[in-house]
């Protein structure tokens, strides 16, 4: 009969044949911790990540309104300056920004530095006479899904 022989760790400890102490050197995170706070990130990621991409839609939004009102605005002084009148739909926008060819004295602008764009980077749309504001022009933007005519058109008849 064969007897199994132990060794003595340099500490003292019984130690078997098949293993040997190493005593512990570095403080790391085990497999487990790391999918655990990686979970956890997970879960907070899904419910911020949709508030903050929402808010930025509004925000958008927000800001094309603001570039709407401007806009109003430089064809309103432009009226005034013109008796009244707004641009004509062939016109368009351009007689904000340069003198045109033709001998207008009225014209006191540029009335805009440069040529409107919402918060998409797509043009505003003027339209005179508006159809939404029979009396008056129509501006609006095609809105986030950048398809004209849906509900989620912006324009200043809101």
């Amino acid at each position: 009969m064969k007897l199994k022989t132990r060794k003595l760790s340099p500490q003292g400890s019984l130690l078997s044949d098949s293993t040997t102490a190493r005593p512990r050197t570095s403080a790391g995170f085990t497999l487990m911790e790391v999918l655990l706070v990686l979970g956890i990130l997970g879960v907070i990621m899904a419910m911020v990540v949709p508030k903050v991409l929402g808010r930025q839609k509004h925000a958008s939004i927000d800001a094309t309104r603001v570039s709407i009102g401007g806009l109003s605005q430089a064809l309103k002084l432009y009226s005034l300056d013109h008796g009244g009148d707004f641009p004509s739909a062939t016109a368009g926008l351009e007689v904000l920004l340069k003198k045109p060819a033709s001998q207008d004295t009225a014209w006191k602008g540029p009335y805009l530095e440069q040529a409107p764009k919402d918060a998409w980077g797509q043009p505003l749309v003027y339209e005179f006479p508006g159809k939404r504001n029979t009396d008056s022009f129509d501006i609006s933007s095609i809105g986030p899904d950048h398809v004209p005519g849906t509900p989620d058109d912006i324009g200043n008849w809101e």
